[in-house]
C-alpha cells in the first residue's frame, strides 16, 4: 500500500486545501496543523471527515446521528455516544475504496496515526480534485450537447416549414382548380394545334427538300456534263492549235470569248454551290429543329403542372401567338420561383450538413476524450492491479494466519472444555471424598464417644466398688 498511484501531499498542503475548499467560516480560521497531525483532536478530524462526506457523497449531518431502522436494539440509549463514530466509519469505509484505499479500519477513527491520516487525506483530496475536473468536463459536454440539440431542433423546424411551403406550392388550391383545368385543356389544344402545324410544315419541308434534292442532282449532272465538255473542248483546242495557225487577233478574240464563257461557267458553278450549301444547311437544321420541338413539348408537359396562375386565354384561334407569349412569360416566372425555392432548400441542406459535420466532430472529440480517459484509467488500473495482487496476497496470508489463530482458539477451547470436565470430575470425586471423610469422622467420633462412655462407666463402677 506504500506504492499507490495517487500523489502524497504534505501536511501543510492538506491544511491549506482543507481551509480553502472544504471548511468554511470559523472552522477554517480555527484549523491548526496540530489539530489533525501529531496529537490530533478527534472532534476536529471527525468534523473534517463529515464535511468531506457532505461534499462528495451528499450526506447530511442528521445521518451521522441516526439509528438504523432495520435493527432491533433493546437499549438504544447505550449506543448514542458511539453512533456518530460508527456511522462515520461506515460511510468512510464505502468512500475510501473509490479513492484506492482498502486498509481503512475503525482504529483510524478512534486512534488515528499521522502517516495513515496523511495517506487517507491525500487519497481523498486526489479523488475530490478528479471529481471536480470530471464535473467541469461533463458540464462543458452537456452545454455543447444542448447547443447542438437546439440547433438540430431549429433546423428541423425550418425544414418542416420549408416542406410545408413546398407542399403548399405543389398543391393546387380549390379556388383555382377550375382555372387550371381550363388552362391545361387549352394547353393541350394548343399542343395539338402546334403538332398539326409542325406536321404540315414538316411535310412541306420534306417536299421542298425532295424537290431541291432532285434539282441539285440534275444540276450536278449538268455540271458534270459541262466539265466533260470543257475537258473535251480543251483537248480539241490543243489539237486545233497544233494543226491551225491563226492570226493573233482572232486568237485573242477566241481567248476572250473562251474566258468570258469560263467566267460565266464559274459564276453558275458558284451559284449552284451556294444553293447546294443553303439546301444542305436547311436539311441539316431539320433534325435539330425536331429535337428542339420535342424538348419544348416535354418542357411544356412537365412545367404545365406547376403553373399556378396563367392569364386568361381567349377562345379565339387567331391570337395563338399572344397566348404562347403569355404562357412563356408565366413559365419563366414559375422557373424563377422554382429556382429560388431550390436555392432556399439547398441553403438549408447545406446548413444541415454543416450542423451534422459539427455534431460528428463533437462526437469524434468526445470519443477521443473517452479513449484517452479510458487509456489513462487502464494504465492506472494496471498499476493498481499489481498493487491489488500484492494486497490480495497479504490478505491471503492474513486469512491463513486468522485460520491458524481460529484453529488454535478451537484447540484451546477444546482443551479448556476438557479441563473443565476434569475439574468437574475432580470436584465430584473430592465431594465424595469429603462426604466419606465426614462419615468416617462422624463414625469415629461416635465410636470414641461410646468408648469414652464405656471407660467412664468402667471408672464409675471401679470407684463404686472401691
Amino acid at each position: 500500500m506504500e506504492t499507490m498511484t495517487f500523489p502524497r501531499y504534505s501536511p501543510d498542503d492538506i491544511i491549506s486545501y482543507l481551509r480553502s475548499h472544504i471548511l468554511e467560516g470559523a472552522e477554517a480560521r480555527n484549523l491548526v496543523k496540530g489539530d489533525v497531525f501529531g496529537n490530533p483532536r478527534l472532534e476536529v478530524l471527525h468534523l473534517i471527515y463529515l464535511r468531506i462526506l457532505q461534499r462528495v457523497c451528499k450526506i447530511q449531518l442528521e445521518h451521522a446521528y441516526m439509528m438504523p431502522l432495520n435493527v432491533d436494539i433493546m437499549y438504544p440509549q447505550i449506543y448514542e455516544g458511539f453512533l456518530p463514530v460508527c456511522n462515520l466509519y461506515i460511510h468512510l469505509e464505502r468512500l475510501l475504496p473509490m479513492c484506492r484505499i482498502s486498509d481503512f479500519q475503525i482504529a483510524d477513527v478512534l486512534n488515528p496515526k499521522t502517516k495513515r491520516t496523511v495517506r487517507f487525506l491525500s487519497g481523498i483530496l486526489n479523488f475530490v480534485n478528479f471529481m471536480e475536473f470530471q464535473r467541469e468536463v461533463y458540464l462543458e459536454l452537456q452545454l455543447t450537447y444542448k447547443s447542438a440539440m437546439e440547433k438540430i431542433q431549429h433546423l428541423k423546424t425550418v425544414n418542416q416549414e420549408a416542406t410545408l411551403k413546398l407542399e403548399k406550392l405543389n398543391t393546387v388550391p380549390v379556388e383555382h382548380e377550375a382555372e387550371i383545368k381550363q388552362l391545361t385543356g387549352d394547353i393541350r389544344e394548343l399542343e395539338q394545334l402546334l403538332r398539326q402545324d409542325y406536321r404540315r410544315k414538316q411535310t412541306a419541308l420534306q417536299e421542298v427538300t425532295s424537290q431541291k434534292k432532285t434539282d441539285i442532282a440534275e444540276k450536278t449532272q449538268k455540271l458534270n456534263e459541262w466539265k466533260v465538255s470543257i475537258t473535251a473542248l480543251k483537248e480539241e483546242q490543243e489539237q486545233l492549235k497544233s494543226k491551225i495557225v491563226e492570226s493573233p487577233e482572232e486568237a485573242k478574240n477566241c481567248n476572250e470569248l473562251m474566258k468570258e464563257t469560263i467566267k460565266k461557267l464559274k459564276r453558275s458553278m458558284q451559284e449552284i454551290t451556294e444553293k447546294y450549301e443553303s439546301y444542305r444547311d436547311a436539311v441539316e437544321v431539320l433534325p435539330s429543329c425536331q429535337v428542339e420541338l420535342q424538348l419544348y413539348q416535354k418542357k411544356m408537359e412537365i412545367q404545365g403542372e406547376n403553373v399556378e396562375r396563367l392569364a386568361s386565354v381567349s377562345s379565339e384561334a387567331r391570337n395563338l401567338e399572344n397566348q404562347l407569349e403569355s404562357a412563356q412569360e408565366e413559365l419563366k416566372k414559375s422557373k424563377k420561383d422554382e429556382m429560388s425555392l431550390k436555392r432556399m432548400v439547398t441553403a438549408k441542406h447545406e446548413k444541415l450538413t454543416t450542423a451534422q459535420i459539427r455534431l460528428k466532430k463533437i462526437c469524434e472529440d468526445l470519443e477521443q476524450r473517452k479513449s484517452t480517459v479510458f487509456e489513462h484509467f487502464s494504465k492506472v488500473q494496471e498499476k493498481r492491479g499489481a498493487v491489488y495482487d500484492k494486497v490480495m496476497a497479504i490478505c491471503k496470508e492474513i486469512k491463513q494466519k486468522k485460520n491458524n489463530i481460529e484453529q488454535l482458539k478451537d484447540d484451546a477451547e477444546k482443551k479448556t472444555a476438557k479441563a473443565k470436565e476434569i475439574n468437574l470430575i475432580l470436584k465430584a470425586v473430592l465431594d465424595k471424598c469429603h462426604e466419606s471423610l465426614l462419615k468416617a469422622v462422624k463414625t469415629s467420633a461416635a465410636s470414641r464417644a461410646e468408648k469414652l462412655d464405656e471407660i467412664r462407666r468402667g471408672l464409675l463402677s471401679i470407684q463404686s466398688s472401691g
